[in-house]
């Protein structure tokens, strides 16, 4: 069964970066979008941003400009670089796949200090 593996959380500075890589362990075929999620306790998690299949990408506001979602189709594999980070931007990040089933990685924690 298709697993998805997440990597690059970790502990960082206010003003920081990092990169979150997220990984299919096996083909997907029929792809529609890819997409990143982060979740706080007592949350509900909530879209940060997503890549369609043909390239098109959206964000929510709270991150525009400091994201950048990218992918690598051949790889099955997406990206998300954040940029200035905010301590509001700790959670934990997963990756989310919509095809003819959704997939969901296991999650990988972003901490951001002030």
């Amino acid at each position: 069964q298709v697993q998805l593996v997440e990597s690059g959380g970790g502990l960082v500075q206010a003003g920081g970066s990092l990169r979150l890589a997220c990984a299919a362990s096996g083909s997907i075929f029929s792809i529609n979008y890819m997409a990143w999620y982060r979740q706080t306790p007592g949350k509900q998690r909530e879209l940060v941003a997503i890549i369609t299949s043909g390239g098109s990408t959206n964000y929510a506001d709270s991150v525009k400009g400091r994201f950048t979602i990218s992918s690598d189709n051949a790889k099955n594999t997406v990206y998300l670089q954040l940029n200035s980070l905010k301590p509001e931007d700790t959670a934990v990040y997963y990756c989310n796949v919509q095809a003819y089933r959704t997939y969901w990685g296991q999650g990988t924690q972003v901490t951001v200090s002030s």
